[in-house]
């Protein structure tokens, strides 16, 4: 009877160690998600002398590889998730005015519409969103069109960054050769 009870134990024991082998983690993404903080510095160092986090954005960062982006892999005329894989999601901590229009702290979608010139930047309701496929232009905040900026060397992943001018955040976005910046009026 202790032979039958320690190999009960033991085959027990197996299959729960061959249990946990099931699981199976996803390789690493091709394209990895980041975070861009305005102010730039808000959340890396916790002191009473840095200001809070007025803006936060996370985003995949798809990379070049030799690719044409702009009017190839991303289309000309078509809603754009900024990114890759889920929508980029932009938190705003705090009221902000982005295109005139008033915007309550939150959070949202960041989506674009590239053009060669010049890009269309839409801040959305609709969060957790595969890419742009369901996107519904019926939960647009604001639509804002801002200038493409040319950049002379490739910037190989999609980058995502803030620079500042008074109370003005710019989110500056940034992928092969081109940048756009949209302001941000922080209130």
């Amino acid at each position: 009877m202790k032979k039958l009870c320690l190999l009960a134990v033991v085959l027990f024991a197996a299959l729960s160690v061959q249990a946990q082998d099931v699981v199976k983690f996803s390789p690493l993404d091709a394209s990895p998600v980041d975070i861009s903080y305005f102010p730039n510095r808000a959340v890396k160092f916790k002191k009473t002398d840095t200001p809070s986090p007025v803006v936060k954005v996370v985003y995949s960062r798809p990379s070049v590889k030799g690719r044409v982006i702009f009017g190839d892999i991303v289309k000309f005329g078509e809603v754009w998730r900024v990114g890759a894989n889920e929508n980029t999601e932009i938190k705003f901590y705090k009221a902000v005015t982005i295109g005139g229009k008033n915007i309550p702290a939150g959070y949202y979608s960041l989506f674009a519409i590239p053009e060669k010139d010049k890009w269309t930047i839409i801040i959305n309701k609709e969060l957790d969103l595969w890419g742009g496929y369901a996107y519904d232009e019926s939960k647009d905040v604001v639509r804002v069109s801002v200038p493409v900026k040319p950049v002379s060397d490739v910037i190989e992943a999609l980058s995502i960054a803030f620079t500042t001018q008074g109370n003005v955040a710019n989110l500056v976005i940034g992928w092969d050769k081109t940048t756009v910046e949209l302001p941000i009026t922080v209130k």
